[in-house]
């Protein structure tokens, strides 16, 4: 597997996520790693005709997850190489489909972007925990999913017209709450936690401050996902979570 840092980072971590994903998977294209500046996106890829991209902040790539978070962007390269189902359907495509017709705010359009590609992550995790041990991967859940409950503002300082833009810079209840459905269900998927660990605890506080999102709901879709799906089956999924974040119970009847 060809890996080429560029930007000044130290190589090592990329270099052994490599060689972790090559123990039961291989990239037919060359890797090319761009360390950023901005903190502020941790990782994305990119996919050419030619090569790949893994772009990653200073911050992440010099960071104790570096290798973790290097090789879940190799994995997400592998599913795309493969033609994974998860990989190949358009998010556009599905969220037109789920959303045509509806009136859905602009903060709830984003998060169904993030919710896609919560999808996509667990397929790419799928390959990473088959190479890699959890116990990291497990604590980052956790720590992220605790940042973010703590900065949930309370209820009295949340605006009450859904048109109107947030005015505390705290995290979003919602997809909060959905990301902690999406936590949790990776990490039933894969048998990573005990029912006393402290992610259902999290969980809990997260589906508490997000009464109007269905957590178990989530839970269950993002742990169920089937491991090989189609295209249509992909969709369908899509669509049906994009419907359940998006749309109240009155739009759907309507």
């Amino acid at each position: 597997m060809d890996v080429r840092v560029q930007g000044g980072a130290p190589p090592d971590p990329f270099l052994s996520a490599a060689d972790l994903l090559s123990t039961e998977h291989d990239l037919d294209r060359p890797v090319r790693v761009q360390v950023r500046d901005d903190p502020d996106e941790r990782t994305w890829v990119a996919h050419y005709d030619d090569h790949h991209v893994l772009n990653i902040s200073r911050q992440a790539a010099t960071s104790a997850m570096a290798r973790e978070l290097a090789l879940h962007e190799l994995a997400h390269m592998a599913r795309y190489e493969e033609g994974h189902a998860s990989h190949t359907q358009s998010t556009d495509e599905a969220l037109f489909l789920a959303l045509s017709g509806q009136s859905v705010e602009r903060r709830k359009l984003t998060h169904c972007y993030q919710i896609a590609n919560h999808m996509r992550d667990i397929y790419a995790d799928d390959i990473t925990l088959s190479v890699a041990p959890a116990a990291k991967l497990v604590q980052f859940l956790e720590s992220q999913l605790a940042a973010a409950v703590a900065d949930t503002p309370d209820a009295d300082t949340r605006p009450t017209d859904p048109n109107s833009r947030r005015v505390s810079v705290g995290a979003d209840p919602d997809i909060t709450a959905v990301n902690a459905a999406f936590a949790l269900g990776l990490a039933e998927r894969h048998g990573l936690i005990d029912a006393d660990h402290r992610l259902y605890d999290l969980g809990r506080a997260a589906a508490a401050d997000a009464p109007d999102v269905g957590l178990d709901t989530f839970k269950r879709q993002f742990r169920s996902l089937a491991e090989e799906p189609t295209e249509s089956d992909f969709r369908r999924d899509l669509v049906a979570v994009t419907r359940a974040y998006a749309i109240d119970d009155r739009q759907a009847a309507d």
